[in-house]
């Protein structure tokens, strides 16, 4: 649900009555409506994550408060990050709840701070054209009031930020609570040490540096915020698992998992129930009841966290498939958490019962009904919209994509927004759910490479339950063309450590990472469970066109890998990078069936134009033709993903659908 602004006062007091705190065990409120917005390039309040590239020296590390936030998603909890004690001793007015802020901006989420311009123009900008020539940089801070209700006395409040663009930092009633500095991961933070009854004041702060992304990266709270309110005993977050396993058009066994915590002060005995419904394709809405998993009684002590596992058999089960052949059918396992009978959680999770088989030979099979996988990559903003996120205008992308034929979509190359894989789910694309543009060596200046060392267990962890559930997801990519491919023990050892964190949390898909210069004698492709191939498989600069150009010369590479695992499926997972501007046409027209584009072949740099003949590349690309030509040629590819489905805003290549 949304607020208006001019109910912010009331936002508690009459969305939660005393009457209301009782009988809804679990309350999720959108915080979208009603923020205040300032942004700064040189910093204004003295502090910073870290000391990275290019910030302010001498200022005050909020590194050691924010830390703990990832420590849920750290298993061993000797390696658990421990919050120094009191707030750092700052002075930041903006996080005071007597701070003035009727000049700034108000704003309502999702909000791109950068999107609206200008762009920057003139030699060497600040910010390049690689990240869109657009003013993503400085320190951005958001503010919002919340009145809690004394009804919510006893429930424990936490605060859901589905993306933030990029260090985030929260503060309520100012009080440092945590924060998370990736961009595109979902995080959580408890609110409840620092709630007071009445007027309370939330301040987020966001800082982004010049140099920190290869595409746009937007900036900002560009997806939705949410608080939720419910009982301390609770289902964990994102604290469900369900998989599928011995599936057909008979039956198939389900196997539940639920993680319980208890941050009540006593000793509770909890009754778990899971009851499993069907889903009205239409609207969304449950249907009927299918089936009970086994109920269990468990006794938690203060602060302990139990994960549960019980198995059903559904008879006839509406499995999950992609169309036109099959039906995208979804079902919704609703958990309760039971005290002296009476509910105090209600938790629910949405998943889809279907098989997958991974043949190196004859490719990907869906409940055995064999695919080809006609992909695209997508990076996750909208155009014109940045990257705020939009559920209509993201709807409209796949319905164009599916119209032309397109059936899977690799998520390049960050966790999208959870609102996109409830669309993959209901339209049936399958998906390859990305994380990790870098591992420890670099691709830009103030890169992920900075944080990967702290932060890739709570990220990577974070990633998987959040997304685990969606059976659109057919595989899982823990890095795009990772530095770390060209090493022999450094990119295997990464490589494998973090295949291991995937096997934990999700042992129902194959994982990989792409490769674009690896080749099958090298250590990398060795450890990966599927070979995810960019641009190699066709070959890259291996044509007369392209013989004058520098970069590395690859032969196509399909039938090498294939030789040399043969045990193992193969994915074109980034092909083509046709370049073209819509409905214009150059003369003359090359003779190749794919070509590199300048001045003197299919390229206008006066005009700044590419002719829309789908025949000019970018330098280490190929044409749609090529490529899906040596898919012909190598029919045990299991398909490919062209780059890229809808051109993504960045100024240095511009790009668009096949």
């Amino acid at each position: 649900m949304v607020y208006p602004g001019s109910l912010l006062g009331l936002f508690f007091t009459i969305l939660i009555t005393d009457t209301q705190a009782i009988s809804v065990p679990r309350q999720r409120i959108n915080l979208n409506k009603g923020w205040r917005f300032w942004r700064s390039v040189p910093n204004p309040d003295g502090v910073v994550y870290d000391h990275l590239p290019n910030q302010i020296e001498n200022a005050t590390v909020l590194k050691p408060w924010i830390l703990p936030s990832g420590n849920e998603f750290i298993m061993d909890k000797s390696r658990h990050h421990k919050r120094p004690d009191g707030d750092p001793e700052i002075d930041i007015p903006f996080v005071q709840g007597t701070y003035q802020d009727d000049d700034w901006e108000s704003v309502n989420l999702s909000h791109d701070w950068a999107i609206s311009g200008p762009f920057y123009e003139g030699e060497n900008p600040v910010i390049g054209g690689g990240m869109g020539r657009l003013p993503v940089h400085g320190v951005g801070w958001y503010r919002r009031k919340l009145d809690i209700s004394r009804s919510l006395r006893g429930k424990h409040i936490h605060f859901d930020i589905d993306g933030a663009m990029s260090y985030a930092m929260v503060w309520l009633n100012g009080h440092l609570v945590g924060g998370w500095p990736c961009g595109y991961n979902s995080f959580r933070l408890d609110l409840t040490p620092f709630v007071e009854y009445g007027e309370n004041q939330l301040a987020i702060r966001l800082d982004n540096a010049p140099d920190s992304s290869r595409w746009y990266p937007g900036a900002g709270l560009y997806r939705s915020v949410w608080l939720t309110v419910g009982d301390p005993t609770q289902v964990s977050q994102w604290g469900t698992y369900i998989t599928a396993r011995d599936v057909s058009k008979k039956s198939a066994i389900l196997d539940l998992f639920v993680q319980v915590q208890n941050k009540a002060r006593k000793r509770r005995v909890i009754r778990v129930e899971t009851d499993i419904f069907t889903v009205d394709s239409e609207t969304g809405s449950p249907g009927e009841k299918v089936r009970r998993f086994p109920s269990k009684t468990i006794s938690l002590s203060p602060s302990d966290t139990t994960l549960l596992n019980s198995s059903t058999t559904i008879t006839n089960p509406r499995l999950w498939g992609p169309p036109p052949s099959q039906k995208p059918n979804i079902y919704i396992a609703v958990t309760r958490l039971k005290v002296k009978n009476q509910v105090i959680d209600e938790y629910k999770t949405q998943f889809g019962i279907r098989s997958l088989e991974f043949n190196p030979d004859k490719g990907v099979f869906v409940n055995g009904e064999k695919g080809l996988i006609q992909g695209v990559n997508q990076h996750s903003d909208l155009g014109a919209l940045g990257m705020a996120f939009n559920v209509r205008a993201t709807e409209r992308q796949l319905e164009i994509l599916k119209a032309m034929g397109c059936n899977a979509i690799r998520m390049s190359h960050n966790p999208p927004a959870i609102e996109l894989l409830d669309l993959t789910d209901k339209m049936g694309f399958l998906v390859i759910d990305e994380i990790f543009d870098a591992w420890e060596r670099n691709k830009t200046t103030a890169g992920f490479h900075l944080l990967f060392p702290d932060w890739h267990k709570p990220d990577l962890r974070a990633f998987l339950r959040r997304d685990r559930n969606h059976p659109s997801i057919i595989s899982w990519s823990y890095g795009n063309e990772v530095g770390e491919q060209y090493t022999a023990e450094e990119g295997t050892s990464v490589s494998k450590m973090l295949q291991g964190i995937l096997r934990e949390e999700d042992s129902t898909r194959p994982s990989s990472a792409s490769e674009n210069y690896a080749t099958p004698g090298m250590p990398f492709p060795q450890v990966l469970d599927i070979l995810n191939i960019n641009y190699q498989g066709a070959g890259i600069r291996n044509t007369e066109a392209y013989s004058n150009l520098q970069g590395i010369h690859t032969h196509p590479l399909y039938p090498d890998y294939h030789k040399a695992y043969p045990d193992k499926l193969i994915l074109g997972s980034e092909t083509a990078s046709t370049l073209s501007s819509r409905g214009v046409h150059l003369f003359p027209v090359t003779n190749y069936s794919s070509a590199p584009v300048n001045d003197t072949s299919g390229g206008n740099s006066t005009l700044q134009q590419v002719s829309a003949y789908e025949l000019y590349s970018a330098p280490f690309g190929s044409s749609p033709d090529k490529v899906f030509a040596e898919q012909d040629r190598n029919p045990f590819v299991a398909g490919e993903f062209v780059w890229t489905g809808f051109g993504f805003c960045t100024l240095r290549v511009i790009t668009r659908s096949m």
